[in-house]
């Protein structure tokens, strides 16, 4: 009796689930129209080493590495890297560093110029400041690195809703 209780309660949650009105963002696998419209967009390039990691982050999500001009949409990318000392020691140097960065991105329809998506992403990170200047300075790139994985990730998934919304 209380296994066909149990049933008879998990038939009726999964109905109502399917009557909630969520839909899968890539639903259709590879041929949905999500990852058709993330595969159709082009990144130009960035300036600076910030720029080539944020793009080529970008590319990796997307899944579009022609540079042929063939896309249907064009994401333009601003970025802002800062580095800042926080904390101060007694002996008057700096403890502790944050890196930011910050990217303005927009997606315009190649065919009309048309801007669909007007947005921003940022992240940050703290790195410990040692004695060593080499540890200080590759810990420094390792946090950009990851910064710059973290905003893609953070580009990618406004896209796909702006693209989802569209189609």
């Amino acid at each position: 009796m209380r296994v066909r209780a149990a049933l008879l309660a998990a038939l009726a949650a999964s109905a109502s689930l399917s009557a909630c009105g969520l839909k899968p963002m890539y639903a259709g696998g590879s041929d949905g129209a999500v990852v058709q419209g993330l595969a159709a967009v082009a990144v130009p390039p960035i300036p600076g080493r910030d720029g080539w990691l944020v793009r080529n982050a970008l590319r990796d999500r997307l899944g579009n590495y022609s540079d042929d001009g063939g896309e249907r949409f064009r994401l333009d990318v601003r970025l802002d890297d800062q580095l800042e000392g926080l904390g101060l020691l007694t002996d008057d140097t700096i403890g502790r560093e944050r890196r930011t960065l910050r990217a303005r991105y927009q997606l315009v329809d190649n065919a009309t110029g048309e801007i669909l998506l007007d947005a921003t992403a940022g992240s940050d990170a703290g790195i410990d400041v040692v004695s060593s200047e080499y540890a200080t300075i590759a810990a420094e790139q390792t946090a950009l690195e990851n910064l710059a994985r973290d905003v893609a990730d953070r580009i990618v998934t406004q896209l796909a809703l702006a693209l989802r919304q569209q189609g």
